[in-house]
């Protein structure tokens, strides 16, 4: 990341709403964010490849759910903050991923400006794509700032986004089971 250029835009922006980015309370802004962003944009320099590269043999192909896998995001639209829950199910093909790996691939996709539709499907396509399961589905609700703060204002409205491969996308049953594992 521009380092300077996030400082340089900070201060325009500041100056853009009428403030003063010299008083006292917003001197150190420019940096302050210029560093936040290293942190919440993060994704875009990383690849869900190294989280989902430590695998583990299994003899089984039992569902495996990993569920309430906290998540901040940013949309892409207005570069404000979504946040929620993502919950992964897949049923192994001879492959499982370590149940921290499967949070550290929902960090990747979750630190980019993006929407939450396209985060659910990026999850759902690593997954598929890096251990090869007999099928996958990922659920992620979240509450966006866009429709809390500004807009329609409705604070505590949920979007929920699922995203199915596999055995998942045809078998209503084992979509309906994931579903109430959530629940429950």
């Amino acid at each position: 990341m521009d380092q300077q250029k996030i400082k340089e835009a900070v201060r325009l922006f500041l100056e853009g709403i009428g403030d003063d980015p010299e008083r006292e309370g917003l001197l150190e802004t420019p940096d302050r964010v210029a560093r936040m962003c290293e942190e919440i944009f993060g994704g875009l320099k990383q690849d869900a490849s190294g989280a989902l590269s430590k695998q583990f043999s299994v003899a089984h192909s039992d569902l495996i759910l990993e569920k309430d896998i906290t998540f901040y995001s940013c949309c892409e639209h207005h570069l404000l903050p979504f946040y929620g829950k993502a919950h992964i199910a897949y049923i192994p093909n001879g492959k499982v991923a370590g149940l921290s790996k499967l949070a550290r691939t929902v960090e990747v996709f979750a630190r980019r400006p993006q929407i939450q539709e396209q985060l659910t499907i990026q999850i759902a396509d690593a997954i598929m794509n890096h251990l090869n399961p007999q099928g996958v589905m990922v659920v992620a609700e979240a509450e966006h700032m866009c429709m809390t703060m500004r807009g329609i204002k409705k604070p505590g409205s949920k979007t929920v986004t699922i995203a199915k491969r596999g055995l998942f996308e045809r078998d209503f049953a084992l979509q309906d089971t994931v579903l109430q594992m959530i629940k429950a």
